[in-house]
């Protein structure tokens, strides 16, 4: 009899249908992380949620582990390397808390228009102060989403019976999908100058940190009210308690902060304009119920031998055993996430170029990997194999396979075009020996790259000082240099230069490198 353990606590509906299915389970959700380390070894499945941290000290134990279970969307607290590695399946429940945390979203944004736990709070008070908590319809307000994925596009459904007229800023989506969802895509200049009220939707990337800051809060409206429901850290606190203070912005709610709990101290939570709830956005009974059955149907289905759904390392663990493949893998995850942080427009199309047997092999597997490393750092949801590409096709994004005999100067090259709307761009990767990841080509010049940790790209003029220009700014702020690779195609004519860094760079030093005359197209990407 197969045993599951559950670490955290779950909906007893999970516990039921698991045993109904003639599995042994073992429920301890207050059980401690020394405690699952030593009993570990006697299970093979263990479900959790957020509490329990599923990391290599816990898995060096799992000895008999098939299956790890997270009863809900995120595998933040899962080292899903590591259980691939071990050959274990990792699954969660995507979709489970969407309509709750769209639900909560409204929730706050009523209470915000309508000031109601500050008026509760004065009632609790003994006065009676129905002046003091005028309020506002949502009824002819402009809604700005930040972010339509599916939670994003729930809010919009929400907010249009309610009179709202709805624009939205998303990397991804067409405009003729939102154009079937009755909603407007606009820029994110557009977004901030026309919204009474703005919603986040996206993940907390180098991108989107602090998209709410000091600079985007001055180009809103007068009287915006702020809502994140998403992720801590897609806020500047210190920005929007000064534009709090100033009147500029109206209200602020929030169920996410950048530590959890955060300091109770913050003034930014004191102000008598902002909401905050503790993270609440997926707790709701029916949310918690549905992620509970749906990943207990999941896991008694894959020890029956049924379909497997809400796999996140499915084509992961087939691959870990197929190790000629294993590091083209990681290229093209890799060439996929360099791409989303280099681009500035909408990705229509992607084509691949497989040249080599081995890679021919694996063509599927490859270009699902291409998908998830550039989808990872554009959507609020956990991309992985097994939804990458159903999440390409809801943003349309086209992917085409081309199978080549082998590169001149490589046995084995995978080249990947990205067209987008105002750009193309173009990346050759291989590996050398069994395991020597590199990128050899970005728009056809010819380079050598060894895509770990932090870069910085950019092109430049083709004369003498201009490495010198960029080294300096880069001692300046005491940021050393890794590796460096240079590629030109004729002597005098625009060059690419990619340098491999130790620390991160901050948008003021990219933007004094692009500064200079001769230097263009500065990117900044973290691997």
């Amino acid at each position: 009899m197969k045993k599951i353990l559950i670490s955290d606590s779950i909906d007893l509906k999970c516990k039921e249908i698991l045993e109904n299915a003639g599995i042994e389970v073992t429920y301890l959700p207050e059980i401690s992380s020394d405690e699952i380390k030593k009993n570990i070894g006697g299970f093979n499945g263990l479900i959790v949620r957020s509490r329990t941290q599923v990391n290599d000290f816990l898995l060096e134990s799992a000895i008999n582990m098939n299956i790890i279970g997270r009863a809900g969307t995120g595998c933040d607290n899962i080292n899903i390397s590591a259980a691939t590695r071990k050959g274990i399946l990792v699954m969660n429940t995507p979709g489970g808390n969407t309509i709750s945390a769209a639900e909560h979203t409204m929730a706050l944004m009523l209470a915000l228009s309508r000031n109601v736990p500050q008026a509760n709070a004065s009632m609790l008070a003994g006065k009676w102060e129905r002046g003091k908590f005028k309020g506002a319809e949502l009824s002819n307000k402009t809604l700005g989403i930040i972010g339509l994925g599916k939670i994003g596009k729930e809010v919009a459904h929400r907010a249009i019976p309610f009179g709202m007229k709805v624009i939205c800023y998303d990397t991804l989506i067409s405009e003729e999908s939102v154009s079937k969802l009755g909603v407007e895509l606009v820029s994110l200049e557009e977004l901030y100058k026309n919204s009474d009220i703005i919603s986040i939707h996206v993940p907390l990337t180098k991108e989107t940190k602090n998209i709410i800051s000091e600079e985007t809060l001055s180009k809103c409206k007068k009287g915006v009210k702020i809502i994140n429901c998403a992720r801590g850290g897609l806020i500047d606190e210190s920005a929007l308690l000064k534009f709090l203070e100033n009147k500029h912005v109206s209200g602020a709610a929030f169920d996410v902060y950048k530590t959890e709990p955060p300091n109770f101290e913050n003034p930014l939570l004191k102000h008598p304009n902002v909401i905050t709830t503790p993270h609440l956005g997926a707790s709701t009974k029916e949310a918690q119920q549905k992620v509970a059955v749906q990943i207990a149907n999941q896991i008694a289905d894959y020890f029956n031998g049924k379909e497997i759904k809400g796999a996140v390392n499915g084509i992961g663990i087939e691959a870990i055993n197929k190790k000629d493949i294993l590091p083209f893998v990681t290229l093209s995850e890799k060439i996929g996430k360099i791409y989303s942080q280099l681009s500035k427009s909408k990705l229509r199309q992607i084509d691949i170029n497989y040249c080599g047997e081995t890679l021919h092999k694996f063509t599927q597997l490859l270009s699902i990997s291409v998908l998830k490393g550039f989808l990872n750092d554009k959507l609020e949801e956990t991309v992985n194999f097994i939804n990458a590409p159903l999440l390409a096709e809801e943003n349309g994004i086209i992917i085409n396979e081309i199978k080549s005999s082998s590169n001149i100067d490589y046995k084995n090259l995978l080249s990947v075009t990205f067209h987008s709307k105002d750009e193309l761009r173009k990346f050759d990767g291989t590996v050398f020996g069994n395991k020597e990841i590199r990128i050899v080509g970005v728009n056809n010049y010819r380079i050598e790259v060894n895509p770990e940790g932090y870069l910085l790209f950019y092109t430049n003029e083709d004369k003498p000082g201009m490495l010198a220009i960029v080294s300096k700014v880069l001692a300046d702020n005491n940021i050393n240099i890794g590796g460096l690779s240079l590629g030109r195609r004729d002597k005098g004519d625009v060059a690419i230069t990619v340098i491999n860094i130790d620390n991160n760079v901050d948008k003021m030093t990219l933007n004094k490198i692009s500064s200079f005359k001769g230097i263009s197209n500065v990117g900044f990407i973290k691997i």
